[in-house]
């Protein structure tokens, strides 16, 4: 017998969006939405996967925080130009009563709105208008990290001791669909902080929401969504403690590190996630060469090479080569360093590709040029470090102003190697770049970075620049 109610029609790809899109990968474009809100006082957390649901169709319509963003980046445009159904014929009332008809039907309510991303204007939404607005105003007001944690409160994971001890009485179920979008939500969130803010003030506020993860991940599998709502899970728990993890990196706790990854990575044997499973080791990597364990690093970096080959991500596997090139810089080999390092390059310029992972998003030409800078000042090779990290600091500046941490990240990088090349006004003048981002910028590797600068460059204090810079530094040191 026919139902009372048709069936949902299939959903129409956006052929206009794709066309917007152009050459770019879907995790560049959305890096580009995420600056276009910026300029206008939005936040959106545009990714990759965003972007694809909205290609695909299934984002008929966007809400209205990612409208404004999509006509200021296309000026003269309307919604209907880009590929959108009329606001009216997906929100309005009678669009709505049809939607309720088809959710019984269907047995799920119908909403073109993407659950993992804040809905300016529903109050029956998780994120509320509140919220967003705090997340919005924590952006737009707070020079700190400490300040800017506050956005993951929004996601609906617990952040702190306080808030973890009030759920202890709670006995943890299987988690439902909200609770798995939560985590990939913190997951974005602690990301995007760390792009602007730096690790120290997010990391003892992030470990919170890995606990409620794991704990859901210990309950059993969803009761929403079955086998794929479970994996979403696994690997979300999975990203969430790679995330935690460099945020300890990042800020020095290099045991605490090492202890998520290893999380991570058990997590992703457990799923049979091989992507999971390259991102783990490519960050255990990562670690072992800053905690002087260059061989290790070196062994990592290719195990993640050989669970990534299956993920056709020439992108990705030309960071895990430079993920090895900075192992064998750390043993001095710089016959294998120049081997990774070109093979670096070659699988880079082979461009970005849909199955790149959306936390690449950070890997361009500066963070290309900035590990290898790293890898020539591990050689020994001052001027030739100071080059690579010149060019990774102007890059970043004009093509991700967004992305601080790294900006200075890239330029403290050049401040060491000017001073060990033996140009001190240079390195001091780099110095002081760096100083005026640590207002926003709270990472102690940075800090530990310009603090052996400041030491480089003492021999050298009374040349006016270099003086400047050292007095500085130690204001900042003693406030």
């Amino acid at each position: 017998m026919a139902s009372s109610a048709s069936s949902t029609p299939p959903p129409r790809p956006n052929i206009a969006f794709r066309q917007l899109r152009g050459q770019r990968s879907p995790g560049e474009f959305a890096a580009a939405v995420r600056r276009a809100a910026r300029e206008i006082g939005e936040r959106v957390s545009c990714d990759a996967r965003y972007v694809g649901r909205v290609e695909a169709g299934e984002i008929r319509c966007p809400n209205y925080a990612y409208e404004r963003v999509f006509l200021h980046m296309f000026p003269g445009r309307t919604l209907t130009d880009l590929g959108f159904a009329p606001r009216a014929a997906v929100r309005g009332r009678g669009a709505r009563a049809a939607g309720d008809a088809r959710g019984e039907a269907t047995g799920r309510p119908h909403d073109d709105h993407d659950p993992r991303y804040p809905r300016a204007s529903d109050s029956d939404n998780t994120f509320s208008t509140e919220e967003s607005d705090v997340r919005r105003r924590a952006f737009m007001t707070s020079g700190t990290a400490t300040v800017a944690v506050a956005s993951l409160g929004a996601v609906g994971l617990p952040l702190g001791a306080d808030e973890a001890r009030a759920r202890e009485p709670r006995r943890f179920r299987a988690a439902d669909e909200h609770e798995v979008n939560a985590v990939e939500e913190a997951v974005r969130e602690i990301r995007l902080l760390d792009d602007r803010h730096g690790a120290d003030g997010l990391y003892q506020r992030a470990a919170a929401p890995l606990r409620t993860a794991y704990a859901l991940l210990d309950a059993g599998t969803t009761r929403q969504g079955g086998q794929a709502a479970t994996a979403r899970l696994y690997s979300g728990a999975g990203e969430l403690a790679i995330s935690v993890g460099w945020l300890a990196h990042d800020s020095g706790r290099f045991d605490d590190a090492r202890s998520h990854y290893a999380e991570a990575l058990a997590t992703a044997r457990m799923a049979g996630d091989p992507a999971l499973e390259a991102h783990a080791f490519c960050n255990t990597a990562f670690l072992a060469r800053d905690a002087g364990r260059p061989r290790e690093a070196v062994r990592a970096a290719q195990a993640a090479a050989r669970a990534a080959r299956r993920l056709e991500s020439p992108r990705f596997l030309s960071l895990l080569a430079l993920r090895e090139a900075g192992g064998w810089a750390g043993l001095g080999d710089r016959t294998g360093c120049r081997q990774a390092l070109i093979r670096a390059h070659a699988l880079f310029d082979r461009g970005p590709a849909e199955t790149d992972p959306e936390w690449m998003t950070f890997y361009g030409a500066a963070e290309l040029a900035g590990l290898e800078a790293q890898c020539w000042s591990a050689l020994g090779q001052w001027e030739r470090a100071a080059r690579h990290a010149q060019r990774a600091a102007g890059v970043a500046a004009e093509q991700t102003p967004e992305f601080t941490r790294n900006i200075a990240l890239y330029t403290a990088e050049l401040a060491d190697d000017l001073a060990r090349a033996g140009r001190p006004d240079e390195a001091a003048a780099a110095g002081l770049r760096v100083l005026a981002l640590l207002d926003e910028v709270q990472s102690s590797r940075i800090a530990g970075m310009l603090a052996t600068t400041a030491r480089l460059l003492l021999p050298h204090r009374r040349a006016a620049e270099v003086t400047g810079f050292l007095e500085q530094h130690a204001a900042r040191a003693r406030g």
